[in-house]
């Protein structure tokens, strides 16, 4: 390079520094704010400015450039993303008298009360994301998934226009992961559908899907045209900020350029709270953006920690669910169907009614028993209920519209598929088909095998396994892993290009891991997070297969009802065969990073409580899983040992209380890299 030309380059990334500086100020003046200080044109001349540049200079082009906002290459598939810390769920409530249950199950944890105090904040109908920052920079973005993995989005994140790419502020933290909620406003959702209309295309049944659904587009350019936004509702790991509390918390991360929620409320009590959630339920409609409850949450961080979580929710906060929306509907007949597990479910066929924006026509009876309670005819009126994205359900009939034409409900004693006679066993209120080759069963176990909770498999949706099964090409699970293109392209509107898409889907899809394989399997009580818990404490599907019930009881997490359901599995002789089958077509399972037996640490379980200096609770957790142990969310008599770091809460009194071996983490480090 000449000299002449270093100088040009040295003058076009200053000036490029300025340009993305002062860009990035106006964006969060605009898009944070709604505060701008200059005109839409202005802001148009320097973005302009700044393309021209970095044409005339790509390798100046950096990750947190304004112009990476608009979308990059299309991405052949999405990653997966781990979270360090799990992404849990909240428990929900629908009354004041479930707030004044919560708030006595706080209390009743806390070792002191006398200054705890309370956040409610609304809870938006969108779609949960995490994003991690190193030194101020956003590197990475992913969904929620199973609590434990989600996908990596990093690249349609880059595009939601509050969202910054750099922090604010001279000293950005080292690492932050932050918490929030990404939505489509209401307007923007009406316009989005205005225009598949003029283009022919299906429209979205509501601002929450056209959310989720933009940002799992494979090509960020679509996600860019959409205009989505972001509100903060949280970080990972509060140690990784100056901060004691939610109080202090959003006042810092509106600091550092991310959007906070204007109508989040601070309460000293949950009378206060209650008054907020009845000023939201008001609110609501006039907002342009879907929220559908209240979320309550302790304020301080050492009450978070204090409190901590079951396996799926924090004992700190709660979810205060709106009344879900309701309108009338007649039951214009019954349909019975078998699910996967043998289940048969009645389904109310309804004449098509528009509830929340959604038109309906199915709604949940549940069983014969709610039917029973509810004294539900054939013809009936009766009011329905919808809430977010939950099958519509019958509450009651209205009674006074009978006209005497009405018919019972007839609950059948055959399989409405295979004939089969229907069992209910004692104690429970499901009916069930218990003939294992039943087709419908069959054909839903294929169907949830190859979808979004099994190895999710691009192109055999619900639909497409119903016409493949109606063809004859799949009748069981391994036969998804057998299919022919010739006979695929055959198909009606199907032709080479779609066999050929089909079929490398269904390649990918031979190679998978332990924990995707058992949630796959569509086993009674197994969902995703047991099956990465049993992955992980188990290592590979042999060992799995042949553990006995202490075994399974031992594993943090599991209970008496999901070890007896995976005995029975395993146990079927036409389950171990499918499982046979299915790795004679080629399906390979990882085994999981970690020993199933004749570790180190085999038969310790470890809790950790406070912060720990050289590594995450994650990772010590992880290496306590590679090394033969077990790591437990909570204390319990199934706990050996508590490892104690900075800050350590009640968790290590309670467990001196129980004569626990309590470690320092010099101690543990010792341990674990014995």
């Amino acid at each position: 390079m000449t000299e002449k030309a270093d100088m040009s380059m040295r003058r076009a990334e200053q000036r490029l520094a300025a340009l993305q500086a002062e860009l990035h100020e106006h964006a969060h003046r605009y898009y944070v704010l709604d505060a701008p200080v200059i005109s839409d044109a202005e802001y148009d001349r320097l973005f302009r400015e700044l393309l021209e540049l970095e044409a005339q200079f790509p390798e100046l082009v950096t990750p947190d450039s304004p112009s990476q906002r608009v979308g990059g290459e299309p991405l052949a598939a999405f990653a997966e993303a781990a979270h360090a810390l799990p992404m849990l769920s909240l428990d929900n409530i629908f009354a004041a008298e479930e707030l004044a249950d919560f708030e006595e199950r706080v209390r009743r944890r806390l070792k002191s009360t006398a200054q705890l105090t309370w956040t409610a904040e609304p809870k938006m109908d969108g779609l949960a994301v995490e994003l991690i920052y190193e030194n101020g920079l956003f590197v990475e973005g992913s969904t929620r998934g199973n609590g434990l993995v989600g996908e990596n989005i990093t690249a349609n994140l880059r595009t939601v226009r509050n969202i910054p790419l750099r922090l604010h502020g001279a000293e950005p933290p080292e690492r932050l992961a932050v918490r929030g909620e990404v939505f489509l406003a209401k307007k923007d959702f009406a316009e989005l559908n205005r225009q598949r209309t003029e283009q022919g295309e299906p429209l979205f049944a509501n601002p929450r899907n056209a959310a989720a659904g933009s940002l799992r587009q494979l090509d960020p350019k679509i996600t860019a045209a959409r205009p989505l936004s972001f509100f903060v509702y949280g970080v990972a790991d509060p140690a990784a900020l100056p901060c004691a509390s939610l109080t202090e918390l959003f006042p810092h991360l509106r600091s550092l350029g991310f959007p906070v929620n204007p109508l989040i409320k601070f309460c000293r009590s949950l009378a206060e709270a209650e008054e907020h959630y009845n000023h939201l339920q008001q609110l609501r409609h006039e907002l342009d953006y879907e929220i559908d409850g209240m979320v309550i949450k302790a304020a301080s961080f050492a009450a978070q920690e204090e409190l901590g979580s079951t396996a799926r929710a924090p004992r700190w906060a709660v979810a205060w669910k709106f009344p879900a929306e309701e309108a009338e509907a007649v039951i214009s007949g019954v349909e019975f169907q078998v699910g996967r597990t043998g289940a048969v479910t009645p389904v109310a066929a309804l004449e098509p009614v528009r509830i929340g924006g959604v038109v309906v026509r199915r709604a949940a009876l549940h069983n014969q028993d709610e039917i029973r309670r509810k004294g539900l005819m054939i013809g009936d009126t009766v009011l329905v209920r919808r809430a977010g994205d939950v099958i519509p359900e019958v509450l009651r009939p209205l009674a006074e519209r009978r006209t005497g034409k009405e018919q019972p409900i007839v609950f059948p004693k055959e399989c409405p598929t295979c004939d089969s006679a229907l069992h209910r066993p004692e104690g429970e209120a499901v009916t069930r088909c218990r003939n294992p080759r039943c087709p419908a069963q069959r054909l839903q176990r294929i169907i949830w095998f190859a979808g979004k909770s099994g190895l999710d498999i691009e192109g055999l949706g619900p639909k497409n396994v119903e016409r493949l099964a109606e063809a004859g090409l799949i009748e069981d699970i391994p036969d998804i892993f057998r299919l022919n293109k010739e006979r695929l392209a055959a198909l009606d509107g199907w032709g080479e290009k779609s066999a050929e898409k089909l079929l490398a889907a269904v390649e990918r899809a031979k190679s998978t891991t332990l924990a995707k394989l058992l949630a796959a399997l569509g086993i009674r009580h197994v969902g995703e997070t047991t099956a990465e818990l049993l992955a992980a404490r188990f290592g590979g599907l042999q060992p799995l297969m042949q553990a006995g019930e202490e075994l399974l009881l031992a594993v943090d997490g599991i209970g008496g009802q999901t070890a007896a359901a995976l005995r029975e599995y395993f146990a079927d002789p036409n389950n171990r065969s499918l499982i046979n089958r299915l790795l004679e077509t080629g399906l390979s399972v990882q085994a999981a990073e970690k020993k199933a037996d004749g570790g180190p640490l085999a038969g310790m379980v470890f809790l950790f409580t406070g912060t720990l200096a050289s590594m995450s609770r994650a990772e010590a957790e992880e290496r306590v899983r590679q090394l033969g142990g077990a790591a437990a969310s909570s204390i319990s008599k199934k706990v050996t040992h508590l490892v104690a770091g900075e800050k350590a809460g009640s968790k290590l009194k309670k467990a001196a209380e129980l004569n626990l071996v309590i470690l320092d983490e010099q101690q543990f480090v010792r341990l674990a890299a014995a």
